[in-house]
């Protein structure tokens, strides 16, 4: 069976997909289980080629110890998530990935770790309690509302820009059905992009006649690995490649900066804290070659980390996310050391969103990063106790009083949790 029939089946609605997960662990088996993690896979719940069911499925082929579901602005995927991970017996951990406003923060007119746009934050909620996950979709549903609004006003936007070139999108007709929106989803800019990556493709179908296209006729600079993948008409990801292109170095054109879809930080901070999870800040550092082919080389808060960092645990920020094949060793030590001075939980999580990435973080393999192992176990471990009991997670008073030193209750946490031996 071809990765894409496989994929076809674990993408079906949730019962027949864990059906047929079920179906296919009985004839193919999976690979030895490594020490690897990743806490920072997408799924069609925001934007991604894999169900909760197949992101499960392919993180434990690709030898993951642990897989965690980090979907923009929802948590619907959960449930289908957590059930797909028991039934292979995987451990996994749920959370959501939000932008939120640092308007009222002396940050507000900097570019931080938001690529397109000023005062506009990444951050995720980890460890999310499996009893709160209606709270929190709840929680977004406005704010998924409004980025709709901005959605429709973007398409018409990607309109005049393309309908010179005989190529338009409808919202409702284009857009929606690429996502779980009925389910609870949320709809990005990717979204947008498959779709003008789509109509693009279908139009010109021949590589040279893309490329002319995109050079030529629209004045774009595509760089010689980009170029390759779209000259390329058997290349089975052209049109993610397409989509990562117009992610990075079109959408400037048609972007409409976000305003009210984004909640204030301590907003958020207050919800993460209601429901026993633990909020992190997600570092982006200066950019380089983009790891997922969507991010142009750009600054980000290196500049003022030092500033930026005392400020997030100010406001009440539980740790920092940042995954270890995005940024140098040098940016990852400072990182590090400015956790540890703070007292700021250290978690990783590879972005996986698109079928071109890898499952598994090679850079991570350094023993360096073995403390970001020992955290996602920990993380794990404070989901299923929070679940039980709020008073057990690991930001609890009681936790905390137990185990004063954020360093020994991590290696406790993820005792109760990591496999034996």
């Amino acid at each position: 069976m071809t990765r894409e029939e496989t994929l076809a089946l674990l993408n079906a609605d949730a019962p027949v997909a864990l059906k047929n997960l079920q179906q296919l662990v009985a004839e193919n088996p999976f690979p030895p289980k490594g020490t690897d993690v990743n806490n920072h896979i997408h799924t069609t719940y925001s934007f991604s080629p894999y169900s909760p069911t197949a992101a499960v499925y392919f993180a434990r082929m690709a030898g993951l110890a642990t897989c965690g579901l980090m979907d923009h602005d929802s948590i619907a995927g959960a449930e289908e998530f957590l059930a797909a991970a028991q039934a292979i017996g995987m451990g996994a951990t749920i959370g959501i990935e939000c932008r939120v406003s640092f308007a009222n923060s002396p940050f507000a007119s900097r570019r931080i770790n938001n690529p397109d746009q000023d005062g506009i934050v990444y951050m995720a909620l980890h460890g999310v309690p499996h009893t709160q996950t209606g709270r929190v979709n709840e929680f977004f549903a406005p704010y998924r509302a409004r980025r709709n609004v901005r959605n429709a006003k973007m398409v018409a936007a990607v309109n005049g820009l393309m309908e010179k070139y005989g190529v338009t999108l409808d919202f409702e007709k284009d857009v929606l059905p690429l996502s779980n929106a009925a389910k609870g989803g949320s709809v990005t800019e990717r979204h947008l992009s498959r779709a003008l990556s789509e109509k693009l493709l279908a139009r010109y179908p021949e590589g040279a006649a893309l490329v002319r296209f995109l050079e030529e006729d629209m004045g774009f600079t595509i760089s010689a690995k980009v170029r390759g993948y779209l000259m390329d008409e058997a290349n089975p990801f052209r049109m993610y490649d397409l989509l990562g292109f117009i992610k990075s170095d079109v959408i400037g054109k048609f972007y409409i900066p976000a305003t009210d879809e984004c909640p204030d930080v301590r907003n958020v901070l207050a919800l993460s804290e209601e429901v026993g999870a633990i909020s992190a800040y997600a570092y982006l550092g200066d950019v380089g070659d983009s790891v997922t082919g969507d991010k142009r080389a750009q600054k980000f808060e290196d500049d003022y980390l030092d500033e930026l960092v005392p400020f997030l645990k100010e406001l009440g920020f539980r740790a920092i996310t940042y995954m270890p094949s995005r940024n140098t060793m040098a940016q990852l030590n400072r990182v590090r050391k400015l956790c540890e001075q703070y007292d700021l939980m250290q978690i990783s999580g590879e972005d996986i969103n698109s079928p071109r990435q890898s499952f598994v973080c090679e850079a991570q393999r350094d023993p360096a990063f073995a403390h970001l192992i020992t955290a996602t176990w920990a993380l794990i471990a404070h989901e299923w106790r929070a679940t039980e009991n709020p008073e057990d997670g690991l930001f609890s008073a009681k936790s905390a009083a137990k185990w004063p030193s954020l360093a020994e209750r991590l290696q406790a946490f993820a005792a109760f949790a990591a496999p034996k031996g």
